[in-house]
């Protein structure tokens, strides 16, 4: 039976919204002291040690269909919130700006794992405008573009350019994050392509160094020599016969998201599992180039397929189905000081299961993540950092929340 990916559930919450109460929404946004706990609770003594550097969620406003955060490199004042339908809305000074920043609505299918996925300014933002939007056309396929702002709280509809477009064969397993990385290139992560068991090609497409599909992608995404993005020459499989020199690190099914840790460059994926696991990997800073993160033959730390999976990196967490996870959702390790509960702790969490949790990430070394003692974030699709490094988690319900110190 096919395995539901990072945002095919997603649609289940548009038919399950008015079902049960949101914790975090029924709360006005505010939880309790956010120690740590285990996943059978806390204690009065654990809470009462970590009230000092407790942490709450502030609640920012109601969206629709919110899907990711992010904001301008250095810019305090703004936070940009995009929504799946295909509009980016801008937060300015902590208050909704009444027209969208971006509206393209009747360029975007839509729904299911569908949609507008993220948007990612330029490290020149400030001069050059330049911002880029992963959506899905209404032709089905993935495809990057290259937009220009007209002012600080509009864009320019009219300056849209075509980075890049892949074909997809499945309306899932979409990836749908590009970010700038420490080296100021867009990565981007794509999905298997869809179906169970990455089912398109001889063995699939993650492990196919001649697909875009199931990898990070690593590009200079500004037009280059009549070229609509041009490749590092860094890049590991630059040059190989028979390799799309585009590909970073490969093996994934569906790294819906990843970050890349402010402070050290580390960088974490959260990689969808199918019918038994979920994953997050984690490398050192530049670790990941050629980095093979081992599906369609492993999911999480078990053989899917009896198939080669060459240097495979085995996931520092994983959590299962049976205990009520289904789509994981990656965060980011905190870098905000104005909450020091959290600082240099990454935190996740997962579509079902709704909690959020934080852990102490090393690379090649196993560990668990401890629930925040935070309202559950009903249909939890997203987390996001703004230009401070505050972190964000969104709910496709609408919420979007922020962590703040107690």
């Amino acid at each position: 039976m096919l395995r539901m990916g990072a945002a095919l559930v997603l649609v289940i919450a548009t038919f399950c919204a008015a079902c049960g109460g949101s914790a975090a929404g029924g709360e006005g946004g505010t939880g309790a002291t956010a120690g740590v706990e285990s996943d059978g609770g806390t204690s009065p003594a654990q809470g009462a040690q970590s009230t000092s550097r407790g942490v709450r969620l502030v609640k920012i406003g109601d969206f629709s269909s919110p899907l990711y955060v992010t904001a301008p490199p250095n810019d305090r004042r703004r936070v940009f919130v995009v929504e799946q339908a295909g509009r980016i809305v801008v937060m300015r000074g902590g208050k909704r700006q009444a027209q969208p920043f971006l509206d393209i609505r009747s360029k975007v299918t839509a729904g299911g794992e569908q949609g507008l996925l993220s948007m990612a300014f330029a490290p020149d933002y400030a001069q050059s405008g330049r911002f880029y939007v992963y959506y899905t056309e209404r032709s089905g396929q993935e495809s990057i573009w290259e937009y220009h702002r007209a002012s600080d709280d509009r864009a320019d509809p009219a300056s849209a350019r075509l980075v890049l477009r892949m074909a997809d064969p499945e309306p899932n397993h979409n990836g749908g994050l590009m970010i700038f990385g420490p080296d100021r290139l867009m990565y981007v992560g794509t999905g298997d392509g869809g179906g169970g068991d990455d089912q398109h090609g001889e063995r699939g497409n993650a492990q196919s160094l001649g697909s875009l599909l199931g990898k990070i992608l690593r590009i200079d995404p500004r037009q280059s020599g009549g070229r609509p993005y041009s490749v590092p020459s860094s890049n590991p499989f630059a040059g190989r016969s028979g390799a799309r020199p585009e590909i970073y690190a490969y093996g994934l099914r569906n790294p819906w998201r990843f970050s890349f840790d402010r402070s050290t460059g580390d960088l974490a994926i959260a990689d969808v599992g199918q019918d038994a696991v979920e994953e997050i990997d984690f490398v050192r800073k530049d670790r990941g180039r050629g980095a093979n993160f081992g599906w369609r033959p492993w999911e999480g730390r078990s053989r899917n397929f009896d198939e080669p999976a060459p240097g495979a990196v085995f996931p520092v967490i994983t959590h299962t189905h049976s205990a009520g996870f289904c789509s994981i959702t990656g965060g980011y390790v905190v870098r905000d000081r104005g909450v020091p509960g959290l600082y240099g702790r990454y935190v996740y969490g997962d579509f079902c299961e709704s909690r959020i949790r934080a852990a102490t990430l090393r690379a090649g070394h196993r560990t668990t993540g401890k629930v925040l003692s935070l309202p559950k974030v009903d249909a939890l699709s997203s987390f996001g950092e703004d230009a401070a490094g505050r972190v964000y988690a969104t709910s496709l319900n609408g919420p979007v929340y922020r962590l703040a110190a107690r």
